[in-house]
């Protein structure tokens, strides 16, 4: 594929007018929910190999998900396109204003593995009901996944209105030297300063949705079996591959003992006796990944799971206990199925740690 030139056909449909109409935009949207129920089970399928997803996970996590947005945004495309009236300053008197909402042009989305389906189609959603063209770039890792986005794509939208490049490193880097009018980008930090910095040589403005290390306190007040049935959900689900996901718990040091036992219960009620032959635990991505997750359980206080499969390339739900706050494990995001439990005896000592740090 000439990505250029893809690109220029793009931005000659754009400037035809053609997607600016609520009739197309409309039209788009239901040809999109129609194309992801026709290749749902394909999409099942690939999301099991990927990463392990049962059918369950992949339908409440990703294309449920993805045909309700589609639906709301049907429901409120007319309120989103209409001008709205706003005050107008004294200064400006005998002015009128109002907000009339524009499409940017021609859009690039790119979306990483865990999520391959969700984060590569709401994205897309959003651009194809605010009116522009869009080129959707998935993530190498999820090559399923990917492969399936991309047949679904080209069979039911014309290439000069939406695309799918597929690739690695080389399409990226060639994605990102292209002029592009708005640029999407779900993954994370060291990629993100990466896209900003090529797009500032444009000035094209961005959405970056990063993950991170995102705290979880529970303090003494916490109704601590329902915080341990809903951080574990939060925690492992995807087999903790999930931006959003509790990286690590801050709990105070009276209610860790109690929170704990309340914790192997749901995971228990959750992964059964043995989670690396329960079906609800999914897969590290690729081997990378998984050897890193390995290593970070070295020489650390396990308290729960710790156990692991390199044929599936599983890692059980795992907790550890007694980590202090230079721990190797809290340098970077842990994007997996380990989960970090921190004391604390003060409150502010707990917000002065995490505003510590990025």
């Amino acid at each position: 594929m000439d990505i250029a030139k893809t690109i220029n056909l793009q931005r000659k449909f754009y400037e035809s007018g053609a997607t600016k109409d609520y009739a197309f935009r409309m039209k788009a949207l239901e040809t999109l929910k129609s194309g992801i129920v026709k290749y749902q089970k394909e999409l099942e399928t690939a999301l099991h190999e990927d990463l392990g997803k049962s059918p369950i996970e992949s339908y409440f996590a990703e294309i449920g998900i993805t045909l309700k947005e589609i639906t709301s945004m049907e429901k409120n495309l007319k309120k989103y396109m209409r001008v709205k009236k706003v005050r107008t300053s004294i200064t400006d008197f005998p002015a009128k204003s109002f907000i009339s909402p524009h499409p940017y042009g021609v859009t690039l989305v790119m979306s990483p593995w865990n999520y391959p389906v969700m984060l590569s189609i709401c994205p897309l959603i959003g651009a194809l009901a605010a009116g522009n063209t869009c080129i959707v770039k998935p993530s190498d890792y999820s090559v399923n996944t990917s492969k399936v986005i991309k047949d679904m794509i080209t069979e039911i939208f014309p290439a000069e209105y939406v695309n799918v490049v597929t690739g690695g490193r080389q399409e990226n880097q060639t994605l990102l030297d292209q002029k592009f009018d708005y640029i999407f980008f779900t993954g994370g930090k060291t990629v993100g300063r990466l896209i900003m910095e090529k797009a500032a040589k444009n000035l094209t403005p961005v959405s970056l949705e990063l993950g991170g290390k995102s705290p979880c306190i529970v303090d003494k007040t916490a109704t601590l079996k329902y915080a341990a049935r809903r951080i574990a959900f939060g925690k492992f689900l995807n087999a903790g591959q999930t931006c959003v996901a509790p990286d690590y718990v801050l709990i105070h040091k009276s209610v860790k003992k109690e929170f704990l036992n309340h914790f192997k219960v749901a995971l228990k009620e959750t992964f059964g006796e043995n989670p690396l032959e329960s079906s609800l635990l999914g897969k590290i991505i690729n081997e990378k990944h998984y050897n890193r997750l390995k290593s970070l359980m070295t020489n650390q206080d396990i308290t729960i799971g710790g156990n692991f499969d390199d044929v599936k390339r599983k890692i059980e739900p795992t907790v550890l206990d007694n980590v202090k706050f230079d721990n190797i494990i809290m340098e970077d995001e842990i994007f997996g199925p380990i989960l970090p439990i921190l004391e604390y005896d003060d409150l502010e000592e707990a917000f002065k740690y995490i505003n510590s740090n990025p």
